[in-house]
């Protein structure tokens, strides 16, 4: 009798791995699917990449930077102009 129990519970204990194995593959090919759809539907939204983002970010970071080096750069040369000629700067 403890012959027949123990196969019984060994077969048990492999139809239960067996089961959790088979459960894990359906949740990587549900996992696989759902990110597909969430892909494409966020293509379909014209959702920029973060990667894009940032880089157009810092392309306006050093914008910024160079409009203002540019301004101060225009305004003190406006300032030695308005010197030269005798006036007074803008």
């Amino acid at each position: 009798m403890t012959q027949t129990s123990n196969r019984l519970l060994d077969e048990v204990a492999k139809l239960m791995t067996d089961a959790a194995g088979a459960a894990q593959g359906v949740r990587r090919e549900v996992e696989g699917v759902m990110r597909a759809q969430a892909e494409r539907i966020l293509e379909n939204m014209d959702v920029v990449k973060r990667e894009e983002f940032e880089a157009a970010k810092a392309m306006a970071e050093k914008a910024r930077g160079e409009n203002e080096r540019l301004a101060a750069l225009i305004a003190s040369l406006e300032a030695r102009i308005a010197a030269l000629e005798g006036g007074t700067p803008r």
